[in-house]
């Protein structure tokens, strides 16, 4: 271990001691007390480049200024992170890097969260020797078909490029020219086309890299950011959710180095939350009068629901929950099923995808929950699955159907099969080929608009809270991190003026009609649901939102295969 002294004010000179192991880096310990050292080229998750010079700190006993990134430590070493010299140095790196950059912040969709702009206005020096004209540089360069490249803005920090070589194993970018011609650009015959190509975007620190379907839409500070999970496939990467208008404009990847890292796939960013933004959403609930689905009040949907219920034995009646709920939906359903319908035919489907998988981050099972799902109980206790309800149904056996949050209509023969069913209630966020055909249907609400937990396929528990206001709003405590705002409620609901849809989160939904045929489930918030489930179930025991936290918590047990009869898919 070495003891450095890391002095962040030159006029008090009281510096901040700390032991790391040999071998650290200055800016490494720096950043273990707190203290940032500027930088460009670093990055924690890549290798050290050292060529942006805007690290310089000043050592004593060295004859000349150190660059943080890559100077390692010894015992006793002693680092001004502000001396005069450090300073002068920063400015001047600076000046250099703002000797070509262009002036077009206004229209930069980096602006507002730019690291130049933030270190020009603490560190630069506030105006530039120069009086020629800045050199021209090529401008909205297609890389690939998510990433354009502005060689202007650039200030070859090769971030990107090491991104590419170290974690995508996929080399594809490459400095071209030298000098002040120097630009980023694709090897002869390739373009950036990987599966996490739009990492770049993130790491870029000024607008160098921009994300071609996001570009001109918003400006951050227009924006709220809620901390939450992907849910495109059993990883559960860590994102933070962007909206403007109560609509979501972006997801960008959020660290945790025990789920994700730094980085998220191409897919998870752009297409995980499309269903929330559809123009298929489901605004009302509806039930089936005369052959015609009809808009209906929730008082009025629930009764129907639970009226259509009450005629059948347990053996006549299905329950298929989700894996793309959370598990408080999951917990509440199986209760459902089981207590209040005391049917066994409980179980839901797998949805997934042999080979479309990697050895990073993309899983096979295209759902965020199916082990969440699994230990939330929705596991039939005679082993039948969907396949045989299915079959249950085509014999005339089955003849109720509840569906939870899924689209079980993969094809015609199907389809053919629910008709023969008296009932088939479906809750849902979009219009599919499920909904169409149900008799009462309820408009749920989507990941981004609840509260609740989801288990990847590790076995960590991941809590996501709502970045969507809808006009059934569930309300917890809890912090939420916003651009601008740091509180849920009345100030949330003003800065998401957009329109809000009128949907609850499937539990509340299952709970109205459970307790229409004599249940007793009167939970307050999904937290409730939770805190119950956790003193049943064993393995959830000692967990709460609050020792879930941001960065989640393991399940007592470990990751699990899947069981034949625990989830099929229907083909």
């Amino acid at each position: 271990m070495a003891k450095v002294t890391i002095i962040e004010d030159p006029a008090s000179g009281n510096g901040k001691s700390v032991e790391v192991e040999n071998g650290t880096t200055v800016i490494r310990a720096a950043a273990k007390v707190g203290v940032e050292i500027p930088h460009f080229c670093w990055h924690p998750g890549l290798s050290i480049a050292g060529n942006c010079r805007m690290c310089l700190v000043e050592i004593e006993k060295m004859p000349k200024l150190a660059i943080a990134c890559s100077t390692q430590v010894t015992d006793g070493m002693v680092v001004h992170v502000n001396s005069p010299k450090a300073i002068e140095a920063r400015k001047a790196v600076l000046e250099f890097i703002l000797i070509n950059h262009p002036l077009d912040c206004p229209i930069c969709d980096e602006a507002g969260e730019c690291n130049l702009q933030d270190y020009t206005y603490s560190h630069g020096p506030g105006h530039s020797a120069l009086e020629e004209a800045k050199n021209k540089k090529s401008k909205r360069v297609p890389l690939g078909p998510n990433v354009v490249y502005d060689a202007e803005r650039c200030i070859l920090c090769s971030r990107c490029i090491r991104f590419m070589d170290e974690i995508a194993k996929n080399p594809t970018l490459t400095f071209v020219e030298r000098g002040d011609r120097v630009y980023i650009d694709t090897f002869p015959g390739k373009e950036l086309d990987d599966p996490y190509s739009m990492n770049v975007i993130d790491l870029c620190p000024v607008g160098a890299l921009t994300n071609r379907e996001y570009r001109f839409k918003a400006r951050v500070w227009e924006t709220s950011s809620t901390e939450a999970i992907c849910v495109g496939c059993a990883r559960g990467c860590n994102t933070n959710i962007w909206v403007r208008n109560n609509e979501i404009v972006r997801l960008t990847p959020r660290l945790n180095p025990e789920v994700n890292n730094y980085w998220i796939c191409d897919k998870g960013r752009l297409n995980s939350y499309k269903h929330v933004n559809s123009d298929e959403r489901l605004n009302s609930p509806m039930v089936r009068k005369e052959g015609v689905l009809q808009d209906v009040g929730w008082d009025e949907a629930l009764a129907h629901a639970a009226d259509a219920l009450k005629p059948f034995s347990k053996d006549e009646v299905g329950v298929i929950g989700s894996p793309f709920s959370s598990v408080e939906d999951n917990y509440v359903l199986q209760k459902f099923a089981k207590q209040i319908l005391g049917t066994a035919n409980l179980a839901f489907l797998d949805h997934s995808v042999d080979g479309d998988d990697d050895d990073f981050l993309v899983r096979a099972d295209k759902t965020p929950n199916s082990y969440g799902a699994r230990e939330a109980g929705v596991v039939s206790p005679k082993g039948i699955d969907v396949n045989r309800m299915l079959e249950l149904i085509g014999a005339g056996k089955l003849k109720a159907l509840y569906v939870m949050d899924d689209d079980i209509v993969s094809s015609k023969e199907i389809e053919d099969v629910l008709a023969k069913l008296d009932v088939l209630l479906v809750n849902h966020w979009v219009k599919n080929r499920t909904t169409e055909i149900a008799d009462v249907v309820f408009p749920s609400a989507t990941f981004a608009e609840k509260s609740g937990t989801y288990v990847n396929f590790a076995g960590r528990v991941q809590l996501a809270r709502p970045a969507l206001s809808t006009l059934e709003k569930e309300r917890v405590p809890g912090r939420f991190r916003m651009s601008r705002l740091d509180n849920f409620g009345s100030a949330f609901d003003e800065w998401n003026k957009g329109s809000r849809r009128n949907v609850r989160s499937s539990w509340e939904i299952i709970s109205a009609v459970g307790n229409l045929l004599g249940g007793r489930m009167r939970y307050q918030s999904s937290e409730k649901v939770f805190e119950e489930l956790a003193q049943s179930n064993p393995s959830f025991r000692g967990l709460s939102y609050a020792k879930i936290g941001y960065r989640g918590a393991s399940l007592s047990k470990g990751p699990v295969g899947r069981k034949s009869n625990e989830a099929v898919v229907v083909k």
